[in-house]
């Protein structure tokens, strides 16, 4: 059919001309790359990590819908050699084989895939185990055996079952994974009828998201559960995302596709490039088209695991999130199946957050409704973002095209949807959204900003690395490190947004910055004084339990305390003092005025709505401004010698010693007290303003 339509295409001197249609004979063949079943693959590895289970390297059980032959269901079943299919079935048969071994199936089905047009009544039957069979749908009934009622967990006593009977206990079936690569409805909720889903065809087959039994569900096939269906198994503990998450690998290979062909049909008609050129080059770029399009879905796939591990806590903000964005007309929140206003507050009351399939839409519309305020912004002009544009191309392309890039019909819209998932990937579902609530920034200032903060800090390179540790650390430790990183890329971001205001120049920020942050960052250790070092020391502790290596933990550990490099870096210039130096009197006054303990105590109250959400971060933005001012009063009052930080600052409080003695008995009055609310953490940081401003 992509032929069919390309040849109309053509012969209307469409300008698309053969990437109207992706996926045609002169376009990348999805089925011989593998690739939606590759990319939902990541989504199964990521909920079977998290489970503490290889699916690489380790035996575990699997049931599915589809046959050998098909695409999704065919290549999804040779992404391991550690599948043990127990049961499948299809349009025509339904398979079972109760008690496998990996290699010998592995094996024997890669033949039945290499094999046209082929079914499960070309199994070789001889290798499939005792009690197993390939049954047709059309029987009457089926004879069930010990062996399969164990493996399928059916009910002792059962001798036989009708078709419909035994595929509704394979769906439903105590085993790891559940792999949709059939077409069909297959799973709804108890609350839907079979009339609301809209599949009459399997009807008889469909069971209810709360009797799934798998650990994960994997769906490599469009529509295999309803929304209802997901979020009701989900409750029920099954592992599972959304089916636009899972197999949108096919997808992005087709918007790859078509953009490559946009590309280098300008340079055929320029002369610079032959048709048969042009077509080699396509499928020699084949395989890394795979890789940068399964990097989307492992991304995807951490953005939701971070999202899951955050999700009781961040409840408040989801719902804020979700009121937001239907009062901006974005979001109708009944079409979407997202919890009512009634509904968030009994997950609240249980101690609940949103399930993975609800955090998948909002991840979706993070994303889109970023991208349409963004789309008129001018972003992409800016000589920075030029980069994002090579980075969704392959290398050949760009090696050998670069100076066509820039001049591509949809440069603005890839590069905003490249720097849209990035921001959202790694700073989550509502990182825009609170920052922008928080800072009142528009969404083209909040990207650049992002972005500042991103390369100063080196970011990806970490990122990579905590991502790099897939096969050797437990998905625990990565989730609580790519948090941290998120923590420092929260204030960091606002921290830009809130400084330099306006329009930010992000080449020069990122210039200003890197190097006097790395400096810093190298010896954060050594900065840090008396209970901050022990915290630090405490802290990557406990990223080493976690499974961390040494130098990775000590490194994240330290992030939330390199933020303050920024401010020490202002400071450096404006006072005309190495930053070095500015940043040990920084961390020694951060001691020794208890910041720690300060900040700790801002981030224990509560952000059930807006206001206080506000009023956290205006009170932490404070604190780190008072420390700052607190910082540059020392230096500029030329007290003490310049390379002892604690002499420094005695002789400068020894000139304040009246309002020194004032404030210390105010903080000491409410460090006293076990937690500490708005007002009593406003007053306190009153006092400390107050001190700075006295001390001149």
């Amino acid at each position: 059919f992509s032929d069919i339509a390309n040849e109309v295409a053509l012969s209307y001197g469409f300008w698309l001309g053969d990437a109207f249609a992706s996926g045609g004979s002169v376009g990348y063949d999805h089925k011989a790359m593998g690739i939606t079943a590759r990319g939902a693959w990541e989504s199964v590895r990521r909920h079977f990590r998290e489970l503490g289970l290889d699916t690489q390297s380790q035996d575990f059980t699997v049931v599915g819908v589809g046959d050998m032959s098909g695409d999704v269901f065919g290549n999804g079943m040779l992404l391991s050699e550690h599948i043990r299919l127990v049961a499948a079935f299809d349009h025509r048969h339904i398979f079972l084989d109760p008690n496998p071994d990996a290699a010998i199936s592995f094996t024997e089905r890669a033949r039945l895939f290499g094999l046209p047009r082929s079914s499960w009544a070309e199994y070789n039957q001889d290798l499939i185990s005792v009690g197993g069979g390939i049954h047709s749908r059309t029987a009457k009934s089926i004879p069930i055996t010990a062996e399969v009622r164990d493996a399928l967990g059916i009910a002792e006593g059962v001798g036989r079952l009708t078709p419909a009977e035994l595929m509704r206990s394979i769906l439903s079936a105590p085993i790891d994974l559940l792999w949709n690569g059939g077409i069909g409805t297959y799973i709804k909720a108890t609350t839907e009828s079979n009339g609301d889903v809209g599949d009459k065809s399997n009807d008889s087959i469909r069971v209810d998201g709360g009797a799934l039994r798998a650990r994960v569900l994997g769906e490599g096939g469009n529509l295999g559960a309803t929304q209802l269906g997901r979020i009701e198994a989900a409750r029920e503990g099954v592992r599972l995302n959304t089916d636009a998450i899972d197999n949108s690998a096919g997808v992005d290979t087709s918007d790859h596709e078509v953009n490559i062909k946009i590309l280098l049909d300008q340079a055929v008609r320029d002369g610079q490039l032959t048709e048969t050129g042009r077509n080699e080059l396509l499928a020699l770029m084949t395989d890394e088209i795979a890789t940068l399009v399964l990097t989307d879905n492992y991304e995807q796939n951490i953005a939701l695991g971070n999202a899951r591990a955050q999700a009781p806590s961040m409840l408040n903000v989801h719902h804020r999130f979700i009121r937001r964005l239907e009062s901006l007309g974005e979001l109708d929140r009944e079409v979407e199946f997202l919890p009512s206003d009634a509904q968030f507050e009994a997950l609240a009351a249980t101690g609940q957050g949103l399930t993975s399939p609800e955090l998948a839409v909002l991840l979706a519309y993070a994303k889109i409704t970023l991208t349409h305020s963004l789309s008129t912004s001018g972003l992409a002009d800016e000589s920075w973002f030029s980069g994002l544009l090579r980075s969704y191309f392959p290398t050949e392309l760009v090696t050998g095209f670069d100076g066509r890039l820039d001049s591509h019909p949809l440069r603005n819209q890839i590069i905003t949807t490249v720097a849209v998932n990035d921001l959202v990937n790694r700073g989550g579902v509502t990182f825009a959204y609170r920052a922008m609530e928080e800072t009142g920034a528009e969404p083209v200032e909040l990207v650049r900003a992002y972005v500042v903060a991103r390369e100063v800090f080196a970011l990806p390179t970490l990122w990579r690395g905590i991502e790099d540790l897939d096969a050797t650390v437990p998905t625990l430790a990565q989730i609580e490190m790519l948090l941290e990183c998120r923590r420092l890329l929260d204030r960091a971001t606002r921290w830009v947004l809130q400084s330099r205001g306006g329009t930010v120049d992000v080449e020069a920020e990122i210039a200003r910055f890197t190097g006097d942050v790395a400096r810093i960052s190298a010896v954060i250790p050594e900065l840090l004084v008396g209970v901050e070092r022990n915290r630090l020391s405490r802290r990557a502790q406990d990223f080493r339990d976690l499974g961390a290596p040494a130098d990775m933990a000590l490194q994240v550990a330290g992030l939330l305390d390199v933020f303050g490099a920024l401010d020490c870096i202002d400071a450096a210039r404006t006072t005309g003092t190495d930053a070095l130096e500015v940043a040990r009197l920084y961390f020694t006054l951060s001691e020794r005025y208890d910041v720690d303990e300060f900040l700790n105590r801002i981030t224990r109250l509560p952000r059930t709505d807006r206001w206080t959400a506000l009023a956290r971060g205006a009170l932490r933005s404070d604190l780190y401004g008072a420390l700052i001012g607190m910082t540059k009063r020392v230096i500029t009052s030329g007290s003490g010698p310049s390379d002892d930080p604690v002499k420094r600052i005695e002789a400068w409080e020894l000139q304040q010693a009246e309002g020194l003695a004032r404030a210390r008995a105010t903080l000491d009055e409410i460090a006293s007290q076990e937690e500490s609310d708005l007002a009593t953490l406003s007053v306190a940081l009153r006092t400390v303003r107050t001190l700075v401003a006295q001390g001149g």
